[in-house]
């Protein structure tokens, strides 16, 4: 049995990460299983995607569409056309897909249009938020998708409501906590920890990246403003994603205790993360593993596809108004802050159930 493995930016390499170590578990037992990996080049930045495959372990991309640039529409298009290309020439017997990034939604297209069955990981999240592209990506993946596999009972309930047969719905867990957990003894502590004399359990966390938040450089400067304001001087470490660089190039954001960095590497950010008083964001992901640490997370939107790291975990949403900062960091600073705790089945064994169930159905 051949699978594609598709990834396409940043998320996806934590999450691809450990299915392709659960293929080759398999392979060693005698099963036959290979594997594809197919990069549509859809972010590429050398912090933000290169290193993942050198610290993760992830062997090179097989194919690569460069399929980077461009309107959504252009890229979708891209990767959609490079990957029916591929498959005219070289068809395999499963497409996985993981996330909600354009990429999960054309390559799944293509497959499907193909006759090539899709595997859907982290299928059936749903923020109910249709202003975001990454919605839109969700649920036209799992309206095409033969396979599902969940990171909660949630996502499950999701995909059965919507008409998905729960034969073809798998309760798995996460596999981006997988890669946390098997790397979590492995995290490197950055050049900003000496050069800006951190402490642990001594600074904030920041990343921000969602249009809501930094498209308007009014309202960034607004939002980072009362971050700084309302931190009580300690140190702010702002990895800077390449949307919100182009922003705050046009601003003068500047602050005694803000440092602006280069985006991490997975082992530098996570150390960050596990050692910090508390995060700030506004991504998804993050919350998962600020949840599975134990780290309080102030997250800047208004809704949550992860609605189990605020039910369950150490997230809570604030909204886009940067008022809602003050009060957060207040509850932070007198140690009100919830503890959270792991949701079931994040326990660093999803993609070895992934695999199992696909080597079960085919």
């Amino acid at each position: 049995m051949k699978i594609d493995l598709i990834a396409g930016a940043r998320p996806n390499f934590m999450k691809i990460a450990p299915i392709i170590e659960a293929i080759k578990l398999a392979q060693d037992k005698g099963k036959n299983i290979s594997y594809r990996l197919i990069h549509t080049g859809q972010h590429y930045d050398a912090n933000m995607s290169g290193s993942f495959f050198d610290q993760l372990g992830i062997p090179h991309p097989d194919v690569n569409f460069n399929a980077g640039g461009g309107s959504q529409a252009e890229q979708t298009a891209a990767i959609m056309i490079a990957y029916e290309k591929l498959l005219l020439t070289d068809k395999p017997d499963l497409c996985i897909v993981v996330g909600d990034v354009t990429s999960t939604m054309a390559c799944s297209i293509s497959a499907r249009k193909m006759l090539v069955p899709v595997a859907h990981v982290e299928a059936g999240i749903r923020s109910g938020d249709w202003s975001m592209p990454e919605e839109i990506n969700r649920v036209v993946t799992d309206s095409i998708t033969n396979y599902f596999f969940t990171t909660t009972r949630t996502a499950t309930d999701n995909l059965i409501r919507s008409g998905a047969k729960r034969e073809n719905v798998f309760f798995v867990g996460n596999t981006m906590i997988d890669t946390l957990l098997k790397h979590r003894h492995r995290f490197i502590k950055p050049a900003i920890w000496d050069s800006a004399g951190l402490q642990t359990g001594y600074y904030i966390v920041i990343t921000l990246h969602r249009p809501a938040n930094v498209d308007d450089t009014k309202n960034l400067e607004i939002l980072v403003n009362e971050i700084t304001e309302h931190s009580k001087g300690i140190p702010l470490i702002f990895p800077v994603h390449p949307r919100t660089l182009k922003v705050i190039s046009k601003t003068g954001i500047r602050h005694p205790n803000l440092y602006m960095i280069e985006p991490l590497g997975y082992l530098e950010f996570n150390y960050l993360v596990e050692n910090s008083l508390a995060v700030i964001t506004d991504s998804g992901g993050i919350t998962e593993e600020t949840t599975v640490m134990g780290i309080p997370c102030i997250t800047l939107r208004d809704n949550t596809e992860r609605p189990e790291t605020v039910e369950i975990g150490t997230n809570e949403l604030i909204g886009t108004n940067p008022k809602a900062i003050k009060p957060a960091l207040k509850k932070l600073f007198n140690g009100d802050w919830k503890k959270g705790r792991i949701p079931e089945l994040w326990d660093g064994k999803a993609a070895e159930r992934i695999i199992g169930h696909i080597i079960e159905n085919n």
